[in-house]
């Protein structure tokens, strides 16, 4: 198994850890809705310090039910996935090309000229330096 082998194989244990043992521990098993969001335990916490607390602003977009709004949630998740997919996707392309074109360039007779019989300077005249 190649370093980077074990490195992945690591990281999805470590991903699957993370995911398995709040379940399996019953973390959050006293509350009433064991995984509520940040955005419900925040909201509950300013209740309790400050009951007369009144909201600066309201959403700009109200979504009519949770199902909705979770499907938006997960269709903006899904976008953001698939820019930073793109991006990296490009990334390893540029990588790959330049390694490419290095080792064309390192390697003799590789060139745009390989293959036919004649010196580079014979084939493709260019100004010299």
């Amino acid at each position: 198994m190649t370093r980077n082998a074990k490195i992945n194989a690591l990281l999805l244990l470590a991903v699957a850890a993370l995911a398995v043992l709040p379940l399996a521990l019953g973390l959050g098993d006293h509350k009433e809705e064991p995984f509520a969001g940040a955005d419900g335990e925040a909201e509950t916490a300013i209740t309790e310090l400050e009951p007369d607390y009144e909201p600066w602003f309201s959403p700009l977009y109200e979504p009519p039910s949770g199902e909705i709004e979770s499907g938006l949630f997960a269709l903006q998740a899904a976008a953001g996935a698939g820019v930073l997919a793109y991006y990296f996707g490009v990334r390893r392309g540029r990588r790959q090309g330049e390694e490419r074109a290095r080792r064309q360039q390192s390697a003799p007779g590789t060139g745009p000229d390989a293959g036919t019989g004649l010196p580079d300077e014979a084939v493709s005249p260019g100004p010299r330096a």
